[in-house]
């Protein structure tokens, strides 16, 4: 099976994951900007797919993030996949964007059987979700995902960005204080939910938050 999986929840990234493959990623690509997102994930995804020598038509079915993340952002890679999906016309699924970080810490030296991920959201506050863990499985979500502020955050070992930004009021792990979902990550999660018999969301997105753009109102006229 090959998985094309996308995540732009944080930074843009993409990758290609096989279950003949070592350790299941082929081929990977993720940015740091964390705001151009539409200028460089199709041109990111076609590099990614040349790379590797395969064509649409060699997905068995995309996966992607659905945050949370802010919403230009995180609808640049849905509408992406989404987009995809119709052209190759290949199943499209959805999972939460922190359970690419979940997996990474479950698969660490610092995996605790019950643990926060955290990513940036802007305003002060942070994305967070609550995971626990049992010895040889994955991550299982128990809480969320939520937005707040840091501080309110229950009292609990934390991962990713988020904490890394708030670590005078978190207990945040520096291991990961710069982690951010990744799209490799995400596709081995969404390959080992498959081996396991589960069935995948869809991709519908997490937002969480409204989008900043409003609609004008109707203009008044002038007496």
């Amino acid at each position: 099976m090959l998985i094309l999986a996308i995540d732009t929840s944080a930074v843009a990234s993409a990758a290609l994951i096989s279950d003949d493959a070592m350790e299941g990623v082929v081929e990977s690509f993720a940015t740091e900007d964390t705001r151009s997102h539409a200028e460089v994930l199709a041109p990111g995804i076609e590099k990614l797919l040349s790379d590797a020598g395969v064509t649409g038509a060699d997905i068995d079915l995309i996966v992607t993030g659905v945050g949370p993340g802010p919403f230009t952002g995180l609808r640049s890679g849905i509408a992406t996949a989404r987009t995809l999906a119709f052209a190759w016309n290949k199943p499209l699924f959805g999972l939460t964007s922190l359970d690419a970080i979940a997996l990474e810490v479950a698969e660490s030296t610092e995996a605790q059987a019950e643990f926060l991920v955290a990513t940036d959201a802007r305003r002060k506050e942070v994305y967070w979700a609550r995971y626990t863990l049992v010895q040889g499985q994955l991550p299982q979500l128990v809480d969320g995902p939520h937005v707040g502020f840091a501080s309110e955050l229950p009292d609990l070992p934390v991962f990713g960005a988020g904490a890394g930004i708030y670590a005078d009021v978190v207990n945040a792990n520096e291991d990961f204080s710069t982690t951010q979902p990744d799209a490799a990550s995400l596709g081995q999660f969404a390959m080992a939910l498959l081996a396991a018999g589960n069935t995948l969301p869809d991709s519908t997105p997490l937002y969480l938050r409204e989008s900043d753009a409003q609609v004008p109102g109707p203009r008044k006229r002038a007496l």
